[in-house]
């Protein structure tokens, strides 16, 4: 593999570790939220998130990240 793959890869374990910690047992409830962040994410080496660079355009989402705090975030 590539270097950029091998960091894409660390970035996902990295992010799964977390979201593990955060969850334990209901990790897999939050993997929506998980890919949701990393596709909005700005990635230098595209100079966009994946979503933009997908899409051509912003994410609109109905989720006010300020109102979120401890509420639990489910797949739609």
């Amino acid at each position: 593999t590539d270097s950029q793959s091998e960091r894409t890869i660390q970035t996902l374990k990295d992010m799964l570790r977390t979201c593990e910690i955060d969850f334990g047992k209901g990790l897999v409830n939050h993997l929506p939220l998980a890919e949701f962040s990393y596709n909005n994410n700005y990635h230098a080496s595209i100079k966009a998130t994946p979503f933009e660079a997908l899409y051509g355009r912003k994410c609109r989402s109905p989720v006010y990240w300020t109102e979120v705090g401890g509420a639990q975030i489910l797949s739609p």
